[in-house]
C-alpha cells in the first residue's frame, strides 16, 4: 500500500485537471435548504440511541467572514460570536448522550481567542460533551503564528489538546519584489515547545502557485521545512486551499502562476519530501512513517470525513459555529454560513441549520467506494458488491471505459476484483474518484435501488 509515489508529467497533462476535492461525498455544493433543524434533532437523537462516538468540530470566526458582511472582528464582535456558540453547544449537547465519547476534537478559524475566552470556551465543551482522559483522544487546534509562542502551548496542552496545525503562507513583499515567509525561527520554537510538551503530532500548512513564488523560493521553503521535521505536511494549490481554509474565498486569479510553474513546484514538493522519508496519504498530506495516520492506512482503517483524516471510523461528526458541518449517518447539515442569519438563529432559540443532504442508498455506495479509493489507493470490488447487493461493473458501466483508458495509461490497475492506484496515479487519485461523483462526475449511472 505505502510503495513510493512517483511523478509521471504525461499522466498530469492528462488527468491533472479540475478541483482536486472530494474531502468527503457527497460535497457541501450540493446541499439543498430541504434539511433542516428537525432532520439534525432527529439524526442527534438516533446517535443517542445507537451511543456512537462523537467527532467534534468547532470553528472559530475567520476574520474575512466579518468583514464581507460590513463587520470588524472587533473584541466586542467576537465576544458575541462565543455567546453564540456556548448557546449553540448547549442546544447540540442536550440532545445527546454522556456515554457518547470525544473521540475526535478540532478547533478551527482565523481569530485567537485570549486565555480565558479559550478556557471559557473549553470549559463549556466538557461540561456538554465527554471528552476522552488526557490523550486518549485526538484533539487538534489551528494556531496563528503571529500570537503563537512557549505560553501558547503550554496552555493548550493544558486544555487537553495534542495535535497542532500551522499555516505557513507566502507573503509578497511590499517593495522590493522579495518574497517573505514567516521566519523559520518561530517555527522551529512552536515545533520545538510542543516535542517538550508532548504533542502527538504536529502538522505545518505549504501552499504553491501564487505569482510572486518561483520554483526555486519554493523548493527552499520546502527544504526549510523539511528540516524542521513536522510530523505532517499539507501541501495545497493555493487555488483550491483544503476545506478549513474554503470561508476565507479563493485568491484573486491574477495573484496565481501559470499551470507550468505550479506542476513544477508540486512535483518539486512531492520528490523532495518523499526523499526525506515522509509517506503519501493523499489529497495532498505527507507524513512521517510512524505517525497514527500513516499506521491507520496500512490497517486499512483510515477515514476521511469532512474534516480531512481520520482514524475514528466509527464516529458521529458534529460541526459547531458559522458554516460548520455536522455528518450523522447519512445525514448533511451545515450552519448558515452569514454571520448574522447565525446569530439571529440562535438568538431566537433555534439551531443554526441552513442547508444539508439525506444520501439514499446510492449515494451511500458512492460515498464508500470514493473513501476507499482516497484512503486505501485501491478497492476491493467484490466487498462492494457483497456489501450493496449489485455487480459493479453494471453498476457503474457509464465510468467502466474511462477506467479501462485510465489502466492503458498506467494510472490504475483494474479487473473484475479490484482497482489499485498506481504510485504514479496516486497523486491524481481524485481524477478516478470523479468518475463516481453522480454530481460532479463523468459517471451518469442509472438510478438502480439498493434497498432490501
Amino acid at each position: 500500500m505505502l510503495e513510493s509515489i512517483s511523478w509521471d508529467g504525461k499522466l498530469f497533462n492528462r488527468y491533472a485537471h479540475g478541483y482536486p476535492g472530494h474531502s468527503y461525498y457527497p460535497e457541501a455544493a450540493v446541499f439543498h435548504r430541504g434539511i433542516g433543524s428537525l432532520d439534525l434533532l432527529r439524526a442527534l437523537r438516533n446517535s443517542r440511541q445507537a451511543q456512537r462516538p462523537l467527532s467534534l468540530a468547532l470553528q472559530l470566526p475567520i476574520n474575512r467572514v466579518f468583514s464581507q458582511q460590513r463587520e470588524s472582528c472587533s473584541p466586542g464582535a467576537f465576544i458575541a460570536y462565543l455567546e453564540c456558540l456556548e448557546r449553540e453547544i448547549d442546544r447540540i449537547g442536550c440532545h445527546l448522550g454522556a456515554q457518547q465519547r470525544v473521540k475526535q476534537f478540532h478547533l478551527a478559524g482565523g481569530s485567537t481567542p485570549s486565555a480565558d475566552q479559550l478556557h471559557k470556551l473549553m470549559s463549556h465543551l466538557r461540561k456538554r460533551f465527554s471528552f476522552l482522559d488526557y490523550d486518549e483522544g485526538d484533539y487538534s487546534v489551528d494556531i496563528q503564528l503571529p500570537h503563537s509562542d512557549w505560553t501558547t502551548m503550554g496552555r493548550l496542552r493544558e486544555l487537553g489538546f495534542n495535535h497542532i496545525s500551522i499555516s505557513v503562507p507566502d507573503i509578497a513583499a511590499v517593495t522590493g519584489g522579495a518574497l517573505a515567509w514567516q521566519d523559520p525561527r518561530h517555527i522551529r520554537s512552536l515545533i520545538d515547545a510542543a516535542r517538550t510538551l508532548s504533542y502527538r503530532a504536529v502538522n505545518i500548512d505549504i501552499g504553491y502557485g501564487r505569482s510572486w513564488q518561483t520554483r526555486e523560493s519554493f523548493a527552499r521553503k520546502v527544504a526549510a521545512i523539511i528540516e524542521l521535521q513536522p510530523n505532517r505536511v499539507t501541501v495545497f494549490d493555493y487555488a483550491e486551499p483544503p476545506q478549513r481554509y474554503r470561508p476565507l474565498g479563493r485568491f484573486a486569479a491574477r495573484s496565481l502562476s501559470d499551470q507550468q510553474d505550479k506542476l513544477a513546484m508540486q512535483r518539486l514538493c512531492v520528490e523532495q519530501l518523499g526523499r526525506a522519508g515522509y509517506r503519501y496519504l493523499g489529497m495532498g498530506l505527507f507524513a512521517l512513517a510512524d505517525d497514527d495516520l500513516v499506521i491507520a492506512q496500512e490497517n486499512a482503517s483510515l477515514q476521511r470525513n469532512c474534516q480531512g483524516f481520520s482514524r475514528h471510523a466509527d464516529c458521529d461528526h458534529i460541526g459547531l459555529g458559522v458554516a460548520a458541518i455536522s455528518q450523522i449517518d447519512g445525514l448533511y447539515v451545515q450552519n448558515s454560513r452569514d454571520l448574522q442569519a447565525y446569530q439571529a438563529q440562535l438568538d431566537m432559540g433555534q439551531l443554526a441549520s441552513w442547508r444539508g443532504l439525506r444520501c439514499g442508498p446510492d449515494d451511500r455506495l458512492r460515498a464508500e467506494v470514493i473513501e476507499r479509493l482516497t484512503c486505501d489507493f485501491g478497492l476491493d470490488i467484490r466487498r462492494i458488491e457483497a456489501r450493496f447487493g449489485l455487480v459493479f461493473r453494471e453498476y457503474f458501466a457509464d465510468a467502466w471505459p474511462a477506467l479501462e483508458q485510465m489502466q492503458r495509461d498506467g494510472l490504475i490497475s483494474l479487473d473484475e476484483a479490484s482497482i489499485a492506484i498506481s504510485p504514479a496515479g496516486r497523486l491524481l487519485v481524485h481524477s478516478v474518484c470523479r468518475l463516481f461523483d453522480r454530481y460532479n462526475g463523468v459517471s451518469r449511472a442509472q438510478s438502480v435501488s439498493l434497498a432490501g
